[in-house]
């Protein structure tokens, strides 16, 4: 669209519309948890905007204006691109394992001159929008069982493994449960996922023991009994749990949490800030927060549910469960409910990568409410 075109009256008026469409009480719902770990990033930096809560905002200022950009955008357009977004990610997953480059023991970025890419965050929304086109146009019957199945299993398990190769458990964990939830929401037979679960049961002991990196392994033995290695592999776990058990019901107050600002709790800024933010504001912090997540995931499926075409409906569940996940996973993780995977709190954590996932997801959320009344369909007038 050019400059001339928005100042026409019929262009200025439709992006008014949609604009107005836009769920802003969502959009205020991530600006205080955004804000919320901008405030804890200041705490545990020993008060101080740098290194991490200035970067923090600045960030989610531009990947805020970003969500709202992609919210314009016609949802025919997010349809056309499914799979070519799926295919490129899966083709950078590739160049990660064969040219990638390794750092802390781990092949997971491309190193382009300018930027440091890292494939899997792509795949995230990739996966979501190739499953979501797939089943819009499959009937309810090829969705419960049938031979069609293999193509979603595919889909889903090239990057799984990729991932898993890098190694990035964490993430390679994510897209399996995200891939996994909108196959049950398309409708999958309920034998299936029982057959799905049982053998899922049955793999997890080999999985753990012949696959997994010696340090996955650890993590997972680990968090079975992370008393036996106190000062190695349990330490994380160990100090998370001292951290979020001290702060009580009200918390130490804001910038007195010993743990963090003495450096006891590791990573404070990324993986265990819920930990942080539990010593300093306690367990009301804690229901604070997480009523707020709440809220963005109960909006978020609301929006899912509104929506006309098939397509908009598991798109945007899709980046819903994502979303979830990162906080069930982290916060579980945290509590020492979960091994510790390498995941962050989405939007109170420190770091760019995961936030420009979320919010490209929210972005996704936000164009299928804008564009709720589209019919999408799967000819060649799709885009336009």
């Amino acid at each position: 669209m050019t400059v001339s075109a928005l100042t026409r009256p019929g262009e200025r008026d439709r992006l008014i519309v949609k604009l107005g469409e836009v769920d802003w009480f969502f959009c205020l719902v991530l600006c205080l948890i955004a804000g919320a770990g901008a405030l804890m990033l200041f705490s545990i930096a020993g008060s101080s905007w740098m290194p991490w809560a200035a970067p923090h905002l600045a960030r989610f200022g531009l990947c805020f204006l970003l969500m709202i950009v992609l919210a314009m955008i016609d949802l025919r357009v997010w349809f056309a691109l499914s799979y070519p977004i799926y295919g490129v990610g899966l083709l950078l997953l590739v160049a990660v394992a064969a040219v990638g480059e390794v750092s802390m023991g781990a092949q997971r970025w491309l190193n382009l001159g300018v930027v440091r890419l890292q494939p899997s965050e792509i795949m995230k929304i990739g996966l979501v929008l190739a499953l979501a086109r797939f089943y819009h146009g499959q009937s309810g019957k090829h969705a419960r069982l049938s031979w069609w199945l293999l193509v979603p299993a595919a889909l889903i398990g090239a990057p799984v493994v990729l991932v898993m190769h890098q190694p990035d458990l964490g993430t390679a964990i994510l897209l399996a449960l995200t891939g996994g939830a909108i196959v049950v929401l398309a409708g999958l037979s309920w034998r299936v996922i029982a057959a799905a679960v049982a053998a899922f049961a049955v793999a997890v002991p080999p999985l753990v023991l012949f696959v997994l990196h010696d340090y996955q392994r650890k993590r997972v033995l680990n968090f079975l009994n992370p008393e036996s290695d106190p000062s190695g592999s349990g330490y994380h776990a160990l100090q998370s749990k001292i951290a979020l058990g001290s702060g009580g019901l009200l918390g130490k107050g804001y910038g007195l949490g010993s743990q963090s600002q003495l450096n006891f709790l590791p990573e404070k800024q990324t993986d265990f800030i819920f930990a942080a933010l539990a010593e300093e504001f306690g367990f009301v912090g804690c229901i604070s927060l997480l009523l707020l997540y709440a809220a963005v995931i109960f909006m978020a499926l609301r929006t899912a549910y509104i929506a006309h075409s098939h397509f908009g409906r598991l798109s945007a569940a899709g980046a819903t469960i994502t979303f979830t996940l990162y906080v069930l996973i982290n916060g579980a993780m945290t509590m020492g409910l979960a091994p510790v995977v390498g995941v962050p709190m989405p939007l109170l954590s420190y770091g760019g990568t995961v936030m420009v996932t979320v919010m490209i997801g929210f972005g996704l959320v936000q164009c299928v409410r804008v564009n709720r009344y589209t019919e999408v369909t799967s000819g060649k007038g799709a885009l336009l």
